[in-house]
């Protein structure tokens, strides 16, 4: 439910990733090709522990353990109201998204159409998103509910001391010319897009994966490739960035050639499958 003003707007959460494309291993006997279990194994006693002899502990100290009961830890964990509460409506673009942790898409419940729409609506038209919190399976979550598509999508953010300072990475006092800096914008300017499109984007690893998993369990011998040599190293920024520029030039030289050379074949071997299809025709008369 979440609680705009005096408004309460009922929705439903659902999981932005798709599950099934993960590839994951598991741990098997090799021996007779079972999947082994977990378990607990005490060092001090030298056995294994079974899990209604297990309780849940806080290291205090090194080695040190505060032990808790079952009815202890629900004291500690706040109570989950599935309230999603809005703080404050903030400017979307000054939102860094290095605070998302999680994504969920929202959709309306049982008679919240209306104020749904309404609030994904007023946040499109003023750009803004919502910081809000939410409480839910033992947690206190920061959240932002943005515009997406034509309805809400809800980001979980980390808190603010959970990021680390990027003061802490060394970057080093590198001085940047003008040549450099406007070869740079020109490579830049030769592969830029007019818009976010990730879909040709594919994970090829994966593929990979699953294509050696499936030769696999045909029964066929996974090879490693041989090793491809090092690349030399980059020294000279300019001449790297000259190297980049005419590389893109000709790759885009070669795609549109590649593109209208593809095109005159189509048109042969359409003509081609048309005469074939006619003097079938006749054979078959």
């Amino acid at each position: 439910m979440i609680s705009f003003g005096l408004v309460a707007i009922p929705v439903k959460l659902y999981g932005t990733g798709e599950s099934s494309v993960a590839v994951s291993f598991n741990m098997v006997h090799t021996e007779c090709g079972t999947r082994v279990k977990y378990r607990y194994y005490c060092p001090t006693d030298d056995r294994i522990v079974e899990r209604e002899d297990l309780s849940k502990g806080y290291e205090f100290a090194k080695g040190q353990f505060v032990l808790f009961t079952e009815e202890e830890l629900k004291v500690l964990q706040p109570e989950a109201t599935n309230a999603i509460e809005i703080a404050e409506f903030v400017p979307l673009e000054q939102v860094d998204p290095i605070y998302f942790e999680k994504s969920y898409y929202l959709g309306p419940g049982q008679g919240g159409d209306k104020p749904y729409r309404l609030l994904a609506q007023v946040m499109k038209e003023t750009s803004r998103a919502a910081l809000a919190r939410y409480a839910a399976r033992g947690k206190n979550y920061l959240v932002l509910l943005r515009p997406f598509a034509e309805g809400l999508i809800m980001q979980q953010l980390r808190y603010a001391d959970e990021l680390r300072s990027f003061d802490e990475v060394p970057i080093g006092d590198a001085k940047i010319t003008k040549a450099e800096l406007d070869l740079a914008k020109q490579l830049v300017a030769q592969s830029t897009a007019a818009s976010f499109d990730p879909t040709p984007y594919r994970d090829e690893v994966r593929e990979q994966v699953v294509e050696l998993i499936d030769r696999k369990v045909q029964g066929e011998e996974i090879v490693a490739p041989p090793e491809e040599s090092p690349k030399a190293q980059v020294i000279d920024l300019m001449e790297a960035l000259k190297a980049s520029l005419g590389a893109g030039a000709r790759a885009a030289s070669r795609g549109s050639s590649a593109g209208r050379a593809s095109k005159r074949p189509k048109r042969a071997s359409a003509k081609a499958a048309g005469k074939r299809s006619e003097a079938s025709t006749r054979a078959g008369k």
